[in-house]
């Protein structure tokens, strides 16, 4: 947006906004520049003409909080230029940004000689700016909240379920011992898979509530990790109704931690079972490699996913008429994709279904080979 044209400078007269736009200094801010920080005197008010910037307190000499943002048409700085007082908070633009400067002493003059009205009009909109500020705190403060508790529970869980579980495991081990016939040997090892995923899931949220995760990464075959995981969940769709298929392409090898990727497709392939309700439906999951990446698909024919929580859908604790869960699932599944440096995407329509896109690297050593091996580009997973 031009200068002229902002919100700011539509508060005064004429010619005091063409004074302001006179005054104004024009910057351009890098993604990642550093607009002023922390306890910096103030000097100027900033107007936004495009792009974004966040504001962040320190919390510890390495973490900065986020506590909010400006976008296009907004302002900021103006409590620096109200009271003199250092700067409250750090603004950097987290994308390329475009702000006019307007310094403070001769801000100042000309609002002595506004009439009531314009300061009016910019104190409301400093109270707005307040407002929203203390919901996001607040908002931050419960969320962390939700995060603590939930981190508590599982980890009782995981420490009062090590017992029984190893029980599990042992008992199982036993009757391997006892009965060598195929059928046995492969039921007791679906339930030692089972008992290791389950506490592998737990130890996965409570990492997730405290906001760090290690990947123990490997070379992989998607197409063996989908064959394995529709074996461990054959009883769980066939009791729910559901119709499940995987078409996977052999031989494309990615680099991930197998059993966070088996998490990623509990989860997505879980709430669209539980969206289902026992209605029944199906969901297909499909890969195929396109130049460095293997895109991978999660279709299913539910209900959709409400247009009310699809813009937070990523975010924890989003659920909507769920009879059961935390609102984890999709943040947790998310968190493992962006580790490996995949992208997650989805489209959903309200009766006819949702169809999440995920894409992974490929592994380095097969990038070449693929690339070769490929005449024509391939569509991408958003297009299956």
């Amino acid at each position: 947006m031009d200068l002229e044209s902002h919100r700011f400078i539509s508060y005064f007269e004429p010619e005091q906004a063409t004074q302001l736009c006179q005054l104004a200094v024009i910057e351009h801010f890098p993604q990642g520049a550093i607009v002023f920080e922390e306890n910096q005197v103030p000097d100027s008010l900033y107007l936004v003409l495009s792009g974004k910037v966040e504001f962040s307190k320190q919390t510890t000499p390495q973490h900065y909080q986020p506590i909010a943002w400006a976008k296009p048409n907004d302002f900021f700085g103006e409590f620096g230029v109200l009271d003199g007082k250092p700067r409250s908070a750090r603004a950097v633009a987290c994308e390329s940004s475009c702000l006019a400067k307007i310094p403070r002493d001769r801000l100042m003059e000309i609002l002595e000689r506004t009439p009531g009205r314009v300061v009016l009009k910019i104190f409301d909109r400093i109270i707005h700016y307040l407002r929203s500020t203390t919901d996001l705190y607040i908002n931050q403060v419960i969320h962390k909240q939700k995060m603590a508790l939930v981190g508590e529970m599982v980890n009782t869980i995981v420490h009062d379920f090590k017992s029984p579980f190893t029980g599990i495991h042992l008992a199982s081990s036993m009757l391997k011992e006892l009965h060598p016939d195929d059928d046995t040997q492969e039921w007791c090892d679906l339930i030692q898979a089972q008992v290791t995923r389950m506490m592998a899931m737990a130890e996965e949220v409570l990492e997730f509530t405290r906001g760090s995760a290690t990947l123990h990464k490997k070379k992989i075959d998607i197409s063996a990790i989908l064959k394995r995981f529709e074996k461990l969940n054959r009883i769980y769709f066939k009791e729910a109704k559901v119709n499940f298929e995987v078409v996977a392409e052999e031989n494309i090898w990615i680099e991930a931690d197998e059993s966070k990727l088996m998490r990623v497709l509990q989860n997505l392939t879980g709430n669209a079972v539980d969206a289902m309700e026992d209605r029944g439906g199906y969901i297909k999951i499909m890969t195929r490699a396109d130049k460095n990446w293997l895109y991978l698909t999660i279709a299913d024919n539910g209900p959709g996913i409400p247009e009310l929580i699809r813009e937070r859908l990523f975010e924890p604790f989003v659920t909507y008429g769920k009879r059961s869960g935390t609102g984890l699932g999709t943040a947790i599944a998310k968190s493992i994709i962006d580790a490996h440096g995949g992208e997650i995407s989805f489209i959903s329509e309200l009766e006819k279904g949702t169809t999440f896109s995920i894409r992974f690297p490929l592994h380095s050593e097969l990038d070449s080979e693929i690339n070769r091996e490929l005449e024509t580009p391939l569509n991408s997973a958003s297009e299956y």
